[in-house]
């Protein structure tokens, strides 16, 4: 398979995705793996498209989380982490790799949060266990039945 395809696929993978699963890793070095909203399903989340249209590369990630969460632990003390989406019943997925960081900045969490996430934040956006991270992956590699591509995201 050819890189630009792969790349392609991948692409429709993140819209298409039902959930993003995260992977960090505990303080023992053991992976942990959880599903996550894949804020960049078309489908249920529309509000984001142009968002995520408008960033500087198209394979940006965005997820939202708890703060006391287990994940956000995990990534202070080991920022590196992994996401996966995919379509199991044709068997392609892609997962991205780099170093997740936290994001602070009120603009760019506003353009992230929809009102019905109180039920998990009841504080709502100013909620301090409302937590936004980004990765910018540096590694990407799609699976597609027994072929595998390999390419850097942030490279055209």
């Amino acid at each position: 398979m050819e890189l630009e395809e792969a790349k392609k696929i991948s692409l429709e993978l993140i819209e298409l995705s039902k959930a993003a699963y995260l992977t960090t890793i505990d303080s023992e070095g053991f992976p942990i793996t959880r599903a996550m909203f894949n804020l960049r399903n078309k489908e249920q989340f529309p509000e984001f498209s142009e968002f995520f249209a408008n960033q500087e590369h198209e394979f940006i990630l965005f997820i939202t989380t708890n703060t006391s969460s287990s994940k956000i632990e995990h990534i202070k003390n080991n920022p590196k982490i992994s996401v996966y989406y995919c379509d199991p019943e044709n068997f392609k997925g892609v997962m991205f790799g780099g170093e997740v960081e936290k994001i602070d900045d009120m603009e760019i969490k506003r353009k992230i949060w929809l009102d019905w996430w109180t039920r998990y934040y009841p504080e709502g956006l100013e909620d301090p266990d409302y937590t936004l991270l980004k990765l910018n992956p540096k590694q990407a590699i799609f699976y597609f039945k027994l072929q595998q591509v390999k390419f850097e995201p942030g490279k055209k």
